[in-house]
């Protein structure tokens, strides 16, 4: 099995997720395609100062996909909450999360609901929150992700993000499983995922200590192997540092077309 793969790119702020400044953003699509990614995550801060036409037409310009919205910036940069003791901090928050829903829906992509879900917040808001922003546009998707606990004490593993979901109740609500919070947070990697199911929407990959993935002690042939257990077709997404080389960054596609069993450190992403 082969999943589509992706790479960070963002578009208002600069991240450290990706070696691309924002302001050059169109020249980062453009890199992203030659060097053989499928696809783009876009971190973004409030859409309503993004121009989607010119957007699009640039993605399709350099033969991409949108696969998922990154809303980490947004609570980053301006403290917004999901599940914040604030009703006014949850209330922007939630507004905000239907301003991403609205973009992604002209990407069909994935809405990540990650940082922006709460450091120190309550679990009964991030209920009440999730319910009206997966009620804006029941036809997209959104995806709940586990944070290690040094981001957040609210939701840490997967068992804690389908508990959320299934007190939410709607069928647009997943979940995102990201390898470096999964690292610290979950006791095993194929049960973790195994527990997911088809609930699994978006993966995001980096190694142990966020490097390009290759370069820590994450098991990825095992995430390889349960992937293809429980079905997934969805994609996946480099979210990590450059390091140790921007290029070492930019050759994970030849590694997953071309190296299959090779060159990660516990086997490569599986090619077809």
């Amino acid at each position: 099995m082969r999943w589509p793969l992706g790479l960070v790119v963002p578009l208002q702020e600069k991240t450290t997720f990706s070696p691309f400044s924002p302001v050059a953003w169109k020249s980062a699509l453009r890199f992203v395609s030659q060097a053989g990614y499928d696809g783009v995550e876009l971190a973004v801060g409030d859409p309503k100062f993004i121009d989607a036409g010119g957007l699009i037409a640039e993605i399709d310009a350099a033969h991409l996909r949108v696969f998922a919205i990154a809303t980490g910036q947004a609570a980053l940069k301006e403290g917004l909450s999901l599940s914040s003791s604030s009703e006014k901090v949850r209330e922007k928050a939630i507004q905000r999360i239907k301003d991403f829903v609205a973009f992604a829906k002209f990407f069909d992509a994935v809405v990540i609901i990650g940082t922006i879900h709460g450091g120190q917040g309550k679990k009964h808001y991030l209920v009440e929150a999730l319910r009206e922003c997966t009620g804006f546009d029941p036809s997209i998707r959104l995806v709940l992700e586990p944070l290690n606990r040094y981001e957040s004490i609210v939701v840490n593993t997967v068992h804690e993000a389908l508990s959320i979901i299934e007190k939410v109740g709607a069928e647009n609500l997943g979940v995102s499983f990201d390898t470096f919070h999964a690292n610290i947070e979950e006791a095993n990697f194929r049960k973790a995922l195994l527990t997911v199911g088809d609930r699994l929407w978006h993966v995001d990959i980096a190694d142990s200590n966020r490097w390009v993935p290759g370069h820590g002690h994450i098991p990825f042939r095992e995430i390889w192997d349960t992937l293809e257990e429980i079905g997934y077709k969805g994609h996946i997404v480099c979210e990590c540092f450059a390091k140790p080389t921007v290029r070492a960054l930019l050759s994970v596609p030849t590694r997953f077309f071309e190296r299959a069993g090779e060159g990660f450190s516990s086997g490569s992403l599986r090619a077809t």
